[in-house]
Formats: C-alpha cells, structure tokens, sequence
C-alpha cells in the first residue's frame, strides 16, 4: 500500500512540475493591443486568446522548451520560443496582406485568400468591427461582386451573379455548417434569424456555383458564417446600439439593437456558450400608390390597381354585371346598352392600413463543445432560436409576424474530419397575406356580387339623369362604397382580425405551416495519412417534410415527405514547377440523387499558378446544380391574379378548387360550377401573352399552346479566370466568368380554359361556325390563369466580371475600392412569358477609406457604392429600380481602461437620397445609430 501511495505521489508531483504557466501581451506594430489573437502551443492543442487588452494567460502541460505560435486575421503569425516557468511575453504582430488571410471554404480546407482556387471574399473580425454599415450582414454589401436586395429592416437577400428574387434559392447561407433556410420558404430570411455580432469570428463568400462540395443550392453563391468557439474566445461581450430610422414616408423612428455573449472554458474538456440578440425598429414604409406597370391607369381611373394598395386587384367588367342584372329583371331590358364593356375595380386599402410596419428579430443560440481527450476531437451540441416580424415579398406582400425557427445540431469532429446532423423547424406563427387581406376585409362588409351590383346600378341611373361616363363611374363608385369600413373603425379592426386568423383565402389571408428538415452531413480529409496528394471524401442526405395544411403546399391530406443524398471526393496536389513557381490543382466530382428525379454528376476542375509569391493566376471549370425547391414542386396557392402551382408531377392535380361559369358555360356543361384542379396549367393551356393578344385582335392564331414541363433539375456550367497579386503596395484582384445554364427553372404565366382542348379539335355542339370550345371557354372568361414552375429550353447564359484592388496611403490610411459587371444573355424579346429574374445592375462601383488608428484609440470608416439602373422582374411585379448611390460612415473610439469599451457613432444613407432595390418596397431612407461594446474576452 506503501509502494501504491509512493508512485501516486510521485507521478502527481511529476504532473505539477510538467506544467508550465505562459503569459503575455500581444500588440500591433502602433502599440495597439490586438483583441482576440489565438495562441496556439505548436505540436499540442492547448491554447487561448488574447482579452481586449491584448493579454492571455497559458496554463500547459509541456516542459520547456517548446514554441507558442500567434496569429490574428490581417496580421503574420509569428512564433514564440517559451524556455522557463513563468515566463512573460511581449509580442508585436505586424500587419500582413489580405491576401495571407487563411479560409476553409474554398476547397474545405485550410488555404491562404492567395492560393485559393476559385473567387472568394472574405469579412473577418477588423473588417466587422470598422464596418461604416450598422451591422457586419449589412457590411457584406461592401463586398465587390455581392448585391444585398432589401426587403425590409430586418430580411435582405444577398445576391452574387444574378438569377436572384428576395426568395434567393439559388443562394445558399450556412452558419457553423447548418444551412439556416426557412423549410417553408426553402431560402434564408437574411440574417433576422442569424448570428449576432458580438459571435461572428469570420464570414466567407463564395460568388459562384460551389455544387461540387456543396450540393444543391450552392448554385449561383454560398455565405459561410463562423462563430466563435468557447475554448478560443471566454468570456463576456455586450453590445447595445441605439438610434433612430429616418424615412420620408414614416417620419423618424427608433432602432434599437442588443446583444449579449457568455462563453467559459470550464478546464481542457468542456466549454459552453450562450447567445442573445434583440432587434427592434419601424420597417420601411411601401406606399407607392401608382398604378402597377402595364395597367395605363393612374388612381383616378376605374381600374386602378396599385402597386402597394390591396383589395383592388379584385375587378371585372361592368357589361357582363349589367347583362345579367337585366337578365334576373333587376334593371330594365336595354338598360345593358348604356354600360360601356369595362373592367372596374374595388376600392383598395394601403398597404399602411393592413400592418403596423413592427420589425423585431429576437434570436439565442447556446452550445456545449465536449473534449474527452483534450484535443482536437469534439463533440458539440448546438441549438439555435429565433423569432421575428418582417415584411416579406414574394408573388404578394406579406407581413411575417412571430415567425418562429428552431435548430439543433449534434456534430462530432476534429481536424480532419466531421460529422454532422441537424433539424430544421419552422412556424408561420401570425404571418398573413396583405394582399388577401385587403380583398377580404373588403368582402367582409359587402360581397362582390352586392358591390359591382350597386355599382352598375348606381352607373345606369346617373346614365339615365345625363351624366357623362365620368360622373357617372364616380357615382358608381361612391354609392358602391357608402358605409364601407375606414382603417381603424371597429368594423374595419373586426374584418382585419379575423381575416388574419383565417387561413381560408376565401375569407382570410393566415399563413399555417410547421415544416422541417431534416439533414445529415460528413466529411474526411485523408492528407495527414499520405504526402502524395490531398484526399477528400464527403456526403450528405436531406429529408423535407412540408406541413402547411394547404396554405402553402397542396397538403391539404397531410406533409409531404422527400428525400434527397449526396456523395463528393476532391484531390489536391500542390507541385513546384521550379523555384520561383508552384502549380496547384484541384479536382472533384460530386453525385446527386432526389428520389423525384434522376442522379447526375457535378465536377469541378481548378488551376492555380504562383509566381514568386506575388502573383497568382486560377483558372476554373465548374459544375453546379439546383433541385427544384420546395415551392418549385409542391405550392398550391391562389394569390389573386394568378394560382402559383408547383411543377412535381404529382402536384397539379391536388390543387383543386370550384370555379363559377358564365352563362355560356352552364348551357354548354349544364351545371352553374365547375370543379378544376391545376393539371390544365401542364397539359392543356395557352401562354396568358397569346391570349391577351387573342382579346385585343379577334385572331385565334395569335393563341400559343403553352401546356409547361414538369420541372427536373437545373445546372449551370461556370468557365473563370482570375488573378490575385502584389503591385508593389497595392493588392488586386480580378475575375471573369461566363455561366452557361442548362433547364434553367422559372416560372411562365399561362391560361387554362375549363372546357375544351388547346388544340382546338372539340368544336361547340350545335354551332353551325364550328367555334373551338376552348375559344368560347376564353371568351366567356371561363378559364383560370396559373403560374407554372418549369425549366426552360431556350439558352440562358449571363457572364460579368470584378475587379477590386486596396492599398495603404499617408501610412497606415486603408483606401480600396471595386467595380463589378454582369450581363445577362438572353433573348427575352422573344421570349416574353419566361421569366429568368436576373434582377442585377449591368455596373456596381464600391470604395472605402479609413484608418482603425487615425490617432491613438480613434478610427473611421467611409464607404460608398454606387448602383446602376436595372430591371427588377418577379411574381408581385416588374418594374425598373433607379440607379442610386449612397455613403455610410462611422467613428469609433477605445476605451480600454472604462469597461474594456468600444463606442461607435455612425449613420448609414448620410447623403439622405431616398432608394429601393426592387420593385414594389418600401424606399431605404437613412439610419443614425450611438453603439457601446464591451468586450471582457
């Protein structure tokens, strides 16, 4: 027993010598601490990071000597020989190029921003905190290559090479390696359930189609977005911005923006984290009244529509109402002939009567990160809340209240592997069509049938008394509306509320839905095994389970359930060409399966040439492809103008619905309705321009047969060059590419008459002129009007280039600046009912001038960009989006010795011109903010 506690003492007293205490201050070359410098005992997993003072402290379990290396984004890392007990280090890192910045994305491994083989972008921590955006997702827009399309305060979409609608599917959004898309909406909402800026370590971007590792969606861009870990970074960070929106349309509002970390390494095995955000302001205010593009008509006319007034998109014309009104003895025989054949509309309420422009994000995450053998190896569990009020526009406009959304993630790994899974959860919670809405808060007070009624009955008493057409439209009208329920009157209040918790849309406008994902994904980089070349190898498998309850999808029985699987490998091989140039070349090839389409393979094909390490050219042919998303095959929803119905093959015939015919039609079929469901939309129907063509010529030759495919995957094909390098002080870097797509997915708006073939075979029984039924159907307005989801065979291709170069000037002031274009190629005069939704400026131009340390703890930042004109096309409507341009500022100030503080004042839109990004939002006004960090790391 004796012996036992003999070499227990003995082992414990040879663990207490074999520690070794570290510690040290580290600083830039001005003397100004670098927060948050890793330091990392070379050989061996202990380390730590620097707090807001620059200091760190190391407790290791080595004998000196051994080597501790330092690294911080935009610095050198340098290496430190430690050879005593307690020794203290001083060490000064010296600024390095941007281009010596390490991501993982690009190839998923390791790789300086220099030999990477595609385009990418980088945000890392001195780029988040000199930010002159309010927030490090909004600072992304500063970005060469990289639109940001703002739907409201709280949810933009980032947009890299086109092709890109605020429903971005072809973009896809990781956050510490979980795809953060909304399974309802199958894209993300922004960032309004995101990170938080006081747990951003760093963001990637790649423009560009990323299939080949990434899978579907990787299509057109990825945004990788890292947090910080809880071994690396300890402590407490908060961060309160407070400030005021300023807007012409809704005054001056306030803004606030809070958030909180708490991280703790509790030894070398455990460590946890816990994340708060809470985000509150007053949206963009949308309360543009013109008449909708291609109407002709201005708000005084009868059938106005406005782009942001709803309930008027409900219209129809007056003779057809007078002719039966006659015909049920209502109004006198002849009384027909004093109406004119017009459509008029119902009067609409504004888009600020239907919402309180509320825009809340309220988000936390916590995660607790295991180390069984205090090393690399790690098991981690990760959940993620978040909830949120948004306007969202999509083919209508919709106010997204307390949408919720939930992950977790359980993920093992270490340096050379992962394997990760995670769910996916959303809730609609309270979110309504304001569209639907206005139309049935309208219907509440008085039906349809009752106000076109009293409205043509009211036109042909003021005919009778002498009007002229004018005054009698205006008496129409004005006896069709008498007692109609004004915004805020209880009749109104009551109609509103109980149309937003109906999710009926033929008395209500309540979104329902609880869909899931459910993904699983692992990857093995084989390079520590062999020197040969690098290895990988890599999968994922998806499951979607849509549950809208048929407000979304047509799920009116129950979820929809399908699955998908991916399997990839890539081979890198670095080779030195001779002593001044390394040849570095990257292959992969990745398969894909959904169980609704058949398996293709995406490769990937990468050269890069290094020369002196100075200049770098790459060269890439790459691969990528987009199942259709979940809207793309299973939607089935009226919204007013046209029934969106998703191309899955199965799809069409469950949406069904019971329409009215007109008189004709009831002789014809013998009933007063017709039970129709969405299958004419693909096999039996005409493209809605060929109609409207038929309606104002009388030519039935004009009629083209639609009858849209069913929808299949779409790919693209991706040809780049570029170059990275050193001009003596200036770092540039440039790309071009050219994107050939294959099935290219959109959408066609299309006619299907309830009676008849398009191909004009069945003739009216009885008619001695042999009328096509389906002709008669379209004349007597028997038909329904879809939008189809398909892929295209016409070519579509697009190519553009950037370029952007940054360089210090008076010392150490950062001066950089980009230029971006992109083109569309594609015949769209011919092709007019095909939408490819490119929605891109042809030229971009961004610059920003700054210095972190004008004089001691004080910095600025400036940043301009610059937008041209440009097309916005998509399902709410098309329209032109102005060319504008606009400055946001910032200074900022360190105070180390109160709080371990940093304080911000900055102003986003400074110049104050008024603008938007797509058509039919709110115009972006100006953001003035105060921001107080703390970082106690």
């Amino acid at each position: 027993m004796k012996t036992i506690v003999f070499v227990l003492c003995l082992c414990l007293s040879t663990i207490t010598f074999s520690q070794t205490n570290v510690s040290g201050k580290v600083v830039d070359e001005s003397s100004v601490p670098v927060v948050g410098a890793n330091i990392v005992v070379v050989g061996d997993t202990a380390g730590t990071a620097t707090d807001f003072d620059g200091n760190f402290s190391l407790l290791v379990d080595l004998e000196p000597p051994f080597v501790l290396q330092i690294s911080s984004v935009g610095y050198a890392s340098q290496d430190v020989e430690v050879t005593s007990n307690n020794q203290n280090l001083n060490v000064v890192l010296v600024e390095g190029s941007e281009l010596d910045e390490v991501v993982i994305s690009a190839s998923r491994t390791p790789e300086r921003v220099f030999e990477s083989p595609v385009t990418i972008e980088r945000f890392g921590i001195k780029e988040i905190r000199s930010t002159a955006s309010v927030d490090f997702y909004d600072g992304l827009e500063n970005l060469k290559g990289v639109d940001i399309n703002t739907n409201s305060l709280t949810f933009k979409s980032i947009n890299t090479r086109g092709f890109a609608t605020f429903a971005n599917t072809r973009f896809m959004q990781l956050v510490d390696g979980m795809d953060n898309s909304a399974p309802a909406l199958n894209f993300p909402l922004g960032n309004l359930l995101g990170m938080t800026d006081t747990d951003i370590l760093s963001v990637e971007l790649l423009p560009g189609a990323a299939s080949a590792l990434y899978g579907a969606n990787a299509f057109n861009g990825i945004l990788f977005m890292r947090s910080k870990s809880p071994f690396d970074h300890e402590g407490i960070s908060i961060s309160a911005k407070r400030g005021i929106t300023s807007q012409e349309a809704a005054g001056d509002n306030p803004y606030t923006d809070f958030s909180i970390r708490a991280a703790h390494k509790f030894s070398e095995h455990f460590a946890a984290k816990v994340n708060f955000g809470y985000l509150r302001g007053t949206d963009w205010e949308a309360n543009n009244t013109t008449a909708k593009p291609g109407t002709g008509a201005t708000r005084a006319d009868i059938d106005y529509d406005g782009i942001n007034v709803y309930g008027d998109e409900v219209s129809t014309d007056i003779k057809e109402v007078a002719e039966a009104l006659v015909g049920l003895g209502i109004l006198p025989a002849g009384a027909e002939a004093l109406v004119p054949s017009e459509n008029v509309s119902r009067t609409g309420y504004n888009e600020g009567d239907l919402t309180d422009y509320e825009a809340e994000s309220i988000k936390a995450d916590w995660g607790l990160y295991f180390r069984p053998w205090a090393n690399d190896f790690e098991i981690a569990y990760v959940g993620k809340v978040g909830t949120g009020s948004t306007i969202y526009q999509g083919a209508n406009r919709y106010a997204i209240d307390n949408f919720f959304l939930q992950q977790h993630k359980l993920e093992i790994r270490n340096d050379n592997f992962f394997l990760r899974g995670y769910v996916t959860e959303d809730r609609a919670g309270d979110s309504y069509d304001m569209v639907f809405t206005g139309i049935n808060i309208n219907r509440a007070w008085k039906d349809d049938q009752t106000w076109f009624g009293q409205y043509v009955g009211a036109f042909v008493q003021g005919s009778l008394a002498g009007l002229t057409a004018e005054e009698a439209h205006n008496l129409g009208r004005q006896t069709a509306d008498t007692g109609r329920f004004e915004p805020g009157s209880d009749g109104f209040n009551s109609a509103f509320n109980a149309s937003i918790n109906n999710p009926d849309l033929a008395t209500g406008s309540k979104f329902q839905d609880n869909s899931k994902i459910y993904h699983g994904d692992a990857n093995y980089n084989f390079s520590h095994l062999w020197d040969a070349v690098e290895v990988q190898v890599g999968g994922s498998y998806r499951t979607y389970s849509l549950n809208s309850s048929g407000t979304i999808y047509t799920d009116n029985d129950g979820p929809i359930n399908y699955s998908e699987y991916g399997v990839y490998t890539q081979l890198q091989k670095k080779l030195e060409l001779s002593d001044n140039v390394d040849l570095k070349l990257t292959g992969s090839v990745r398969y894909d399966k959904s169980e609704l389409f058949d398996g293709f393979f995406s490769p990937r094909l990468a050269a890069g040439f290094t020369i002196n390490d100075q200049h770098n050219i790459r060269a890439s042919f790459q691969t990528g492809f987009r199942n259709p998303t979940t809207q793309d095959l299973y939607i089935g929803l009226d919204v007013g103008r046209a029934v969106l119905v998703g191309g899955a093959i199965d799809n069409p015939s469950r949406y069904v619905d019971d329409y009215d015919l007109s008189t004709t039609g009831q002789a014809l079929l013998g009933a007063s309705t017709i039970q129709f469901d969405g299958q004419g939309a693909y096999t039996n129907s005409y493209l809605l321009s060929s109609v409207q063509a038929f309606g104002a010529t009388g030519d039935a030759s004009q009629l083209e047969i639609a009858n849209s495919s069913f929808v299949k995957p779409e790919q693209v094909t991706s040809f780049e060059l570029g170059y990275r390098g050193k001009l003596g002080k200036v770092i540039v870097d440039l790309s071009g590419y050219y994107n050939q797509y294959q099935d290219f997915l959109a959408n066609e708006t299309v006619v299907a008459p309830f009676y008849g073939d398009v191909q004009l075979t069945q003739t009216v029984p009885g008619d001695p002129n042999n009328t096509p039924l389906a002709i008669a159907a379209i004349a007597n307005s028997d038909f329904q009007v879809y939008q189809t989801y398909t892929n295209s065979d016409k070519d579509v291709n697009s190519y553009g280039g950037s370029i952007g170069v940054s360089t210090k000037i008076f010392g150490n002031f950062d001066l950089g600046g980009n230029y971006t274009y992109a083109k569309l190629d594609f015949d769209t005069e011919a092709n007019p009912d095909f939408r490819t939704n490119f929605n891109t400026p042809e030229h971009k131009v961004k610059g920003s001038f700054g210095n972190t340390e004008l004089f001691k703890n004080f910095g600025f930042n400036v940043a301009w960009r610059w937008s041209d004109t440009y097309e916005w096309e998509a399902s709410f409507g098309d329209g032109q989006v102005p060319a504008f341009h606009v400055l946001d500022a910032q200074l900022n100030y360190r105070a180390p010795k109160f709080l371990k503080s940093t304080f911000k004042v900055g102003a986003t839109n400074v110049l104050g011109d008024e603008y938007f990004t797509a058509f039919g939002t709110g115009y972006i006004g100006s953001m003035y903010y105060v921001s107080w960090t703390i970082n106690n790391l």
